[in-house]
């Protein structure tokens, strides 16, 4: 259909697509320029077509205010600004991005989210660390997130 092209990587099997605004967002917030000078974006599928910014976060927040930001038993895409010190006590940080797709949500949703991950990480170009979430052991900054995270530093 004409709708679908191979090479589109924004839109994907699911028909979902990546709203404009979280592509120029991202370029923004990447740059931290405002009034994209943020934490986070909290980011859910739309009438079952569309990956819109739900929520952002201030700079002031924490992780665990964007943990907080998850629907218990609905699935969410986040992306987080995460400041950390590498194991030689250099302060740094890293942009990540989350896909929570709760083990207690319902299987339509689930597969949604999950067919439709791949549209916004190509609208996100350059975040090089995907974390995938079932549960809340899955988003524990010390023991799940960090060790990641530090990978990359």
């Amino acid at each position: 259909s004409p709708l679908f092209t191979p090479n589109d990587n924004t839109t994907m099997a699911t028909g979902v697509a990546v709203d404009d605004e979280v592509s120029a967002s991202f370029q923004k917030f990447k740059l931290g320029q405002e009034p994209y000078k943020l934490r986070y974006f909290v980011y859910e599928i739309k009438n079952k077509k569309t990956i819109v910014i739900e929520k952002q976060g201030e700079l002031s927040k924490t992780y665990e205010d964007f943990v907080e930001e998850l629907p218990e038993n609905d699935c969410r895409y986040g992306l987080i600004d995460i400041e950390f010190e590498t194991d030689d006590g250099r302060p740094t940080s890293k942009l990540v991005f989350i896909s929570w797709n709760p083990d207690t949500a319902s299987v339509r949703p689930k597969m949604l989210y999950s067919g439709s991950k791949e549209a916004l990480k190509s609208a996100l170009v350059g975040v090089g660390i995907h974390i995938n979430a079932t549960d809340h052991s899955e988003l524990d900054f010390e023991t799940a997130i960090l060790p990641v995270v530090k990978k990359f530093a």
